[in-house]
């Protein structure tokens, strides 16, 4: 288990080289990187000061030299200065990741107590009404385009209704504000969940040892949830990291429609105003936080199915 958890955190750490290694050279591939800080109309710019551009980027370096002292600052923690604000780009992702991080929990949490408990109910149900309501549900839940769904909402509960405000986060953590767009998120993971679950239950229902519990004249509750759920729960987890990564990776279409200031409205705006430091910054916290999850979800697998084994 020690050599196995080695050997993910060395490709981790491989990964998330190869990922600033590209970061890196996108900044050249259009040439000149001094031109994504001071823009394409740069012919009537002082040649002190671009001289000066070139000294900060260390460009008078080898491109090798380069690449090592850029990585060094961003192993500091030290992103440069957004294009847009002036400001240090660390400082305005710590500024804009909570918002980010409390929406896309609670809509973690609403899709996963929502999704896996109807998974299971629609697997120990096959067949009957209930079955085929949550199977239509997992169905409408995956088909329906989430942007369409933020502005149907928007329009019966905001604008028609009027129960729940449209967008912005508000001050502090209001619940109402987080209504809306929680939902909204958590509705097609709620779905993928059900089927993942759904699937995963029925496989492991139709095993002999759920047949001879069953035959011993085990209570429903504990065959459905102490011996098919616990034996069917590695796909959901697997859903479960991914889904969570989604949702805390800038949650864009839902930020833009409703407003939100977190991540995802920041990578957009970052994006038109080709911010590119900005943008360095959010794909290289992206990335660590997809390692992290990965390295945590292998060890997961260990202490929850002993039948996993690593060499």
């Amino acid at each position: 288990m020690g050599q196995f958890i080695a050997r993910r955190v060395l490709l981790g750490i491989i990964a998330l080289m190869l990922a600033m290694l590209i970061v890196f050279s996108l900044s050249r591939v259009k040439g000149d990187p001094r031109y994504f800080f001071i823009g394409e109309d740069s012919l009537g710019i002082d040649p002190a000061v671009w001289e000066e551009w070139g000294r900060r980027l260390n460009l008078d370096k080898p491109v090798p030299i380069q690449f090592a002292l850029w990585m060094g600052d961003i192993l500091t923690g030290d992103f440069g200065d957004s294009v847009t604000t002036q400001r240090r780009v660390l400082d305005i992702i710590r500024e804009k990741a909570p918002n980010t991080i409390q929406l896309g929990i609670v809509a973690w949490l609403l899709g996963t107590f929502v999704g896996v408990p109807l998974g299971v109910f629609s697997a120990t149900n096959r067949g009957n009404t209930l079955d085929y309501i949550f199977r239509g549900f997992a169905l409408f839940g995956q088909s329906v385009p989430i942007f369409w769904l933020a502005l149907v909402l928007i329009f019966v509960f905001a604008v028609n209704l009027g129960w729940l405000p449209s967008g912005t986060k508000g001050e502090g953590v209001a619940i109402r504000n987080f209504v809306l767009p929680a939902v909204t998120l958590a509705w097609f993971p709620a779905a993928s969940y059900l089927r993942i679950t759904r699937t995963a239950m029925l496989e492991i229902l139709d095993s002999e040892f759920i047949k001879f519990a069953r035959a011993k004249g085990v209570a429903q509750a504990p065959v459905r949830w102490k011996h098919a759920f616990r034996n069917a729960i590695i796909p959901p987890l697997t859903l479960s990291v991914f889904v969570l990564f989604g949702l805390l990776n800038g949650t864009i279409i839902i930020e833009s429609v409703f407003a939100w200031p977190g991540l995802g409205r920041l990578a957009i705006d970052a994006l038109w105003a080709t911010d590119y430091p900005l943008l360095a910054g959010l794909t290289i916290i992206y990335g660590l936080a997809f390692v992290v999850m990965i390295l945590s979800l292998d060890i997961i697998y260990a202490v929850l199915d002993p039948r996993i084994k690593y060499n």
